[in-house]
């Protein structure tokens, strides 16, 4: 395996980890109550899956050929990415996270939006 694909799979394990994270922490009733279930939970988790699939995707395609929609697919987990971190900041606002257990969590966002940033400016270039 490159280093290419080395670096790839990095973010897409990293990706299954917010995921797995995500749904632990939002499957708490204690944090996320009945009335949020499918309002923001299901949005929340689905958005999390969202994120592993298009990287998922992205690195399934074959890049010789079609090389603008591997892009074109990292940037819409790029924009998931920062969908979830509204949900995060919301989650917040509505005082069902705390600042630790919020900053952790967007820690983990930015670190998955960030390596899929660098994935996607070596595939433009």
């Amino acid at each position: 395996m490159n280093d290419k694909n080395e670096t790839e799979l990095k973010v897409i394990v990293k990706a299954k980890q917010l995921a797995s994270h995500t749904f632990t922490l939002t499957s708490n009733c204690n944090r996320y109550p009945k009335k949020y279930r499918h309002s923001l939970v299901d949005r929340i988790q689905l958005k999390s899956l969202d994120i592993y699939e298009k990287l998922f995707e992205a690195n399934r395609i074959n890049n010789r050929v079609t090389k603008a929609l591997r892009c074109e697919t990292i940037t819409q987990a790029i924009t998931y990415c920062d969908e979830l971190l509204f949900f995060i900041e919301l989650s917040m606002e509505l005082k069902l996270l705390n600042g630790d257990s919020a900053a952790y969590w967007s820690k983990m966002v930015h670190d998955v939006k960030y390596m899929a940033i660098a994935w996607r400016t070596k595939e433009q270039k």
